[in-house]
């Protein structure tokens, strides 16, 4: 729909943004705003990967200790530990307080103490050693904070605005973060991780939708991708900064305390003017678009200062008439499409796609600093493929149409990601394969966000889309519980997410190509979508209203 509430506030935003041009100085401006506290939200979001990374460390043996203890133990260590694993949770039972070979029985005793490698990470600071649970633990009461944030945070957004929303979740996690840094414990850490999950979740979300609404029709898919693209900067200077302040304390410090000056975005950053108009709130809108053209040089045409300038006392009446009697049609229309066996197919269809990419997406991170090599430059790397994914699926996905670019996607995703057990003795061919699946789960995602919103009726588009992405966060839930798959078997992730990668593209067989559809505004149009591959003109009645 090209107009912004027409009726209720005589202004076409679209043809607006049209008269201020493509781009400007001052959408420039607003937009390379927005960017930096998403880069901080892709930081944040991956922080404890390497704040509750796993050390090496092994069990404490009293009986040969030197005074401090050292990592590597002396010849004792083959008598002392079980076939002198340094990693192992148990050790040989002593028959007395001396150190000698014959001072130890074959049988073994869970360890009561350990000596870490480094004292890097939460894991050494809290002495968390052979509690796997507890370390995992911390990335799921992360994604359960932003699960959390999720559920509330669009309606703070669509009520107070993406402005304010924006700026305070930019800037709430810097108080969360900086207190985490000096926890006492393990429990003080995990609630101030959750706290701070969520209070960071609706940045990216707002400020992604905020720079797609002051855009052109034309620009969303390059703003948006842009925004994606931002998102693994962030990841790649993670990695940077983690490598250069290893200890998890300093880290934090480093990574929060920077949040704290977008409270100053109150002085630079404007409100969503598409927000405004449809709150009614013409004039301050009028007061950023006159301001936009005076910054980037633009004469706005006669019509649109009639249409700014045009008394509005009445339009915010107008606007919450029209949003009762939408609220009224928008209860039918959910009636309608719960009643709709295909779109409740495709609904169950697009949340397992949800759930399964984003659970390989952040899985194939998190696994990514268990790798052979440089766990700093493992996971930057894995953040670096993403952008060529990005590139291409906006080539490929209009070129070769939605399904069969997503499909190859995963397809491609799947046979790296089982290969790998198969290449156990060759470790910069699995750094490869996993590089390979984290570009092609970029692919996909990126795809998927888009195909999704073209099966979908307008009226329920968002809402439908919404419960997908709830959806997508159970993924995010068990992502940090990866790693605990390689004490079965150190491939079984992998194995596990090639799998699901082939799963999620066979169920993309049972859903329609959209390529050059128009987009359904009905349940009925949604559901013929389904009639025939190829795009051909869409009914234009539904069962309950009529499209305009």
């Amino acid at each position: 729909m090209s107009k912004c509430r027409k009726d209720s506030v005589n202004v076409d935003l679209d043809d607006i943004l049209r008269e201020l041009g493509p781009w400007g100085a001052f959408k420039y401006r607003n937009y390379c705003l927005i960017i930096l506290p998403i880069i901080f939200s892709a930081i944040y979001n991956g922080q404890y990967v390497f704040n509750a990374g796993k050390p090496n460390y092994r069990c404490l043996v009293p009986e040969c200790e030197s005074s401090p203890p050292m990592w590597t133990p002396e010849e004792w260590g083959q008598w002392a530990l079980p076939g002198g694993d340094l990693n192992s949770c148990e050790r040989r039972v002593p028959v007395n307080s001396t150190c000698k070979e014959n001072s130890f029985l074959n049988s073994t005793q869970q360890c009561t103490s350990w000596v870490y490698e480094t004292n890097n990470t939460i894991v050494a600071e809290f002495d968390l050693a052979c509690q796997e649970w507890r370390r995992t633990l911390v990335g799921s009461i992360h994604s359960a904070g932003l699960f959390t944030a999720l559920l509330f945070i669009g309606f703070i957004s669509d009520t107070v605005g993406r402005r304010h929303t924006f700026i305070i979740t930019a800037t709430l996690p810097a108080v969360a973060g900086l207190v985490r840094a000096y926890s006492t414990s393990y429990s003080m850490y995990v609630a101030l991780e959750y706290f701070e999950a969520l209070f960071a979740s609706g940045a990216y979300t707002t400020g992604y939708i905020l720079a797609l609404e002051m855009v052109d029709l034309d620009k969303r898919v390059i703003a948006g991708n842009g925004m994606s693209m931002c998102f693994a900067t962030g990841q790649m200077l993670l990695a940077i900064l983690a490598w250069m302040f290893p200890y998890w304390r300093t880290l934090t410090k480093v990574l929060y305390v920077p949040s704290f000056f977008f409270i100053f975005y109150y002085l630079f950053l404007v409100e969503s003017v598409r927000w405004l108009l449809s709150k009614g709130k013409k004039m301050e809108a009028a007061r950023i678009i006159f301001k936009a053209a005076a910054v980037n040089g633009r004469q706005l045409s006669e019509e649109t200062i009639r249409q700014l300038t045009t008394d509005s006392q009445t339009s915010q009446k107008n606007v919450k008439k029209q949003e009762l009697g939408k609220g009224r049609l928008r209860r039918l229309l959910w009636l309608e499409v719960l009643q709709s066996r295909i779109l409740m197919t495709r609904l169950v269809i697009c949340s397992f796609w949800f759930i399964s990419v984003t659970f390989i997406y952040y899985g194939l991170s998190i696994n990514s600093v268990t790798l052979a090599g440089n766990m700093y430059i493992n996971y930057g790397l894995t953040a670096v493929v993403e952008i060529p994914g990005y590139i291409i699926s906006i080539m490929t996905l209009d070129r070769f149409g939605r399904k069969h670019s997503i499909i190859t996607a995963f397809f491609v995703c799947g046979v790296a990601l089982i290969a790998m057990p198969f290449t156990t003795t060759r470790e910069a061919v699995q750094l490869g394969l996993s590089l390979i699946g984290k570009f092609a789960s970029s692919m996909a995602i990126s795809g998927i966000y888009v195909y999704s919103l073209e099966m979908f009726p307008t009226d329920s588009r968002h809402g439908l889309l919404a419960i997908c992405c709830l959806s997508g966060r159970l993924g995010l839930l068990l992502a940090p519980y990866s790693p605990l798959l390689m004490r079965v078997s150190p491939s079984l992730p992998y194995l596990v997410f090639g799998v699901l990668a082939w799963c999620a593209g066979a169920l993309m067989l049972f859903t329609p190509e959209t390529l050059r559809a128009p987009l359904p505004d009905t349940v009925a149009q949604s559901e013929q979508l389904a009639a025939s591959p190829t795009p051909r003109p869409l009914a234009k009645h539904s069962k309950i209203f009529r499209t305009a």
